[in-house]
């Protein structure tokens, strides 16, 4: 298996991806059920994990808000990539006789829970395999980190047949990771606990990361159905204004009270689309958490400052999205038709 072993990681590398890794399903006994490789493949033997980094030229615009397309056109791009990726590498692995699975890098979810795919539970969990394998390892937010690109990577993943020499997790002395909280700080939802932390432990190993709340903290903020931080001095590139709760049990019936306007609003350009979502599209907004985290401790204050110096974003008559000061925005809201005013803030 050294041969195979070794061409898999070559296409990998060879169609774009950074860090290869390989687990197996005896490194990830004990785990959590998303890290059942069987789910998808009974008679599973190992899986391929990758990633693959964002462009970090498009950080800073987005934090400062100069630039709303760059990034997101490169983020919808290279997650189109991880799933490409998957999918040869998933053919390739069948063609040399090992039955394979590929799975996309994201909007894929179990429909066998309670509330199916709204419980947002993936058949496989990217992170899981990424640091069992040595892909990465976890930062305080739960993403992945790489030694190079920090957590500005997207994930992906193959299942096989196919027994695949594994690889070893990377040390625990080796992550960057100083619990700097600038990830939770760049949250505007409270969804990172940051205080108490959870440990997974697959085949032997333990790994942990910081406690979150409820999802739909993230679904309502990073969403885009709001945006504006409590402080009121900076928001997400979301235009919504509507308050933020301090409770869990106080986010679903936000987020619902929110789907009226939100659905009205005007959304030019690009879409994700996303089964999930009202009316299927949604645009990027958030991803604060993600990109804030860099190796160099340096770089992470730097994006901090130019997020919460970045003012906030208003939407223009055309749809486009424009920041502007605190005090700019309460002008601006307040000179609206109060029909229109309410599709960004409860009056």
């Amino acid at each position: 298996m050294e041969k195979l072993t070794g061409r898999v990681k070559d296409l990998a590398r060879c169609y774009g991806a950074g860090t290869v890794g390989i687990t197996t399903t005896q490194m990830l006994e004990g785990g959590p059920p998303s890290t059942d490789l069987s789910y998808v493949l009974p008679n599973a033997r190992s899986a391929v994990s990758f990633a693959i980094p964002l462009d970090h030229n498009h950080i800073a615009p987005w934090f400062n808000k100069k630039n709303y397309q760059a990034h997101f056109q490169n983020n919808i791009h290279i997650n189109v990539m991880a799933s490409g990726i998957s999918l040869e590498l998933a053919n390739y692995l069948k063609n040399k006789g090992f039955p394979s699975v590929p799975l996309s890098a994201n909007t894929a979810y179990r429909t066998d829970t309670k509330n199916g795919i709204y419980d947002e539970k993936p058949p496989i969990s990217h992170r899981y395999l990424a640091v069992r394998s040595g892909v990465g390892f976890f930062g305080l937010s739960g993403n992945v980190l790489t030694k190079t690109d920090g957590a500005a990577i997207i994930l992906g993943s193959v299942v096989t047949e196919a027994d695949l020499i594994p690889t070893e997790p990377i040390p625990a002395e080796e992550n960057y990771c100083d619990d700097c909280r600038l990830c939770k700080a760049a949250c505007a939802s409270g969804f990172i606990d940051g205080e108490e932390k959870i440990t997974i432990t697959m085949g032997g190993v333990d790994f942990s990361y910081s406690k979150k709340h409820h999802h739909s903290r993230c679904d309502y903020v990073c969403g885009g159905f709001t945006g504006l931080h409590k402080s009121g001095k900076w928001s997400t590139w979301s235009p919504g204004r509507f308050p933020i709760p301090d409770n869990d049990d106080e986010f679903f019936p936000a987020l619902l009270n929110s789907v009226g306007p939100y659905l009205k609003r005007p959304r030019p350009g690009l879409s994700l689309f996303n089964a999930l979502m009202p009316g299927d599209r949604v645009q990027l907004t958030c991803g604060n958490c993600q990109l804030i985290c860099h190796p160099d401790k340096d770089v992470r204050k730097k994006r901090f400052k130019l997020l919460i110096e970045s003012g906030v974003i208003v939407q223009n008559p055309d749809g486009s999205l424009e920041a502007v000061t605190p005090e700019e925005a309460i002008k601006r809201l307040a000179s609206m038709h109060p029909e229109k005013r309410t599709l960004y803030e409860k009056i």
